[in-house]
């Protein structure tokens, strides 16, 4: 592989094909001891994400909720 006057790579068919590599997948470049690691970049969950539908179904808002958890 070379590098391009733009600093781009182009990371071969097989290997894009067999690690998941698809068109819009973020990469992270990792430098190590041994040189550099690409690696896809783990999907953060947003703590909202966790949580969200929590309180969907059982027909209270946000404030009634606390006030029963808080034994109130």
């Amino acid at each position: 592989m070379r590098i391009s006057e733009r600093g781009q790579i182009t990371i071969p068919k097989a290997l894009r094909d067999r690690f998941g590599l698809h068109r819009d997948v973020e990469v992270e470049v990792v430098p190590t001891e041994r040189g550099l690691l690409i690696q896809k970049r783990a999907a953060a969950e947003h703590p909202v994400d966790r949580v969200y539908g929590i309180l969907g179904g059982q027909g209270m808002d946000v404030d009634a909720y606390i006030e029963e958890i808080r034994g109130r």
